[in-house]
């Protein structure tokens, strides 16, 4: 039987909803960490590019990370609970409608952050593309998108009622009182915006994103190039 293994583009949080939803179920999956143009390893894996890819013992490849949040007690029943008795359906596709609706404005958030990561930043043909990339998915530079930086967050604070979350999140700790797979999706999709200079995240999400680090065993920043 094969190890549990994760492909991963590092700088996208798809994956690292994984890597804290697998370490909170103390496991230890193999990581891989795939090339901007790295198509040979989809190819052996059968499946089209995608930001990231669990590979589970029984050899299947799952490459929604959502799906697989939702299903995480299912393919790894042997490990504490994430999902089961934890979180209710409303509540989970509450998040991920409210996942979907700011979606556009986090990826114009993201895209400037990603030459801060390994894959994109070290790499002079890999950034190159990327910054094609970008223009032609979003309409924008890398420049331009990190000078409306303040605007997109700003919009994201609203629309996501970050402060109020914030407030929620110092008073019970976690998302639901109890770690789970909510805080897998949320500490490593809020994560990364610390990163934009100039745009601070209300300290208790600061506390926050460590307490679901330190629960999950798992440091965020894995992938990020040293300054």
């Amino acid at each position: 039987m094969m190890a549990t293994t994760l492909f991963y583009l590092p700088h996208i949080p798809h994956a690292q909803r994984l890597r804290l939803a697998l370490g909170a179920k103390r496991l230890n999956p193999a990581l891989r960490r795939l090339d901007w143009f790295d198509d040979e390893t989809f190819f052996e894996l059968g499946i089209a590019r995608q930001p990231c890819v669990l590979q589970t013992p029984d050899g299947r490849v799952h490459t929604d990370s959502a799906e697989v949040l939702a299903a995480i007690d299912d393919l790894f029943p042997d490990s504490p609970p994430l999902r089961e008795g934890l979180i209710t359906e409303a509540a989970w596709a509450a998040l991920l409608d409210w996942r979907q609706w700011v979606d556009t404005i986090l990826e114009r958030l993201y895209a400037p952050l990603a030459p801060g990561f390994h894959g994109i930043g070290d790499q002079p043909d890999a950034m190159a593309d990327f910054r094609a990339w970008t223009r032609h998915r979003l309409g924008a530079g890398l420049e331009e998108l990190a000078n409306d930086r303040y605007a997109g967050y700003a919009r994201f604070a609203r629309l996501s009622r970050l402060s109020e979350l914030a407030r929620h999140l110092a008073r019970e700790r976690f998302y639901l009182g109890r770690l789970s797979v909510a805080d897998c999706l949320l500490a490593a999709d809020l994560y990364p915006l610390q990163m934009h200079d100039g745009i601070h995240l209300p300290i208790n999400l600061l506390y926050y994103l460590n307490r679901v680090e330190e629960a999950c065993g798992v440091r965020l920043d894995h992938d990020r190039i040293a300054a």
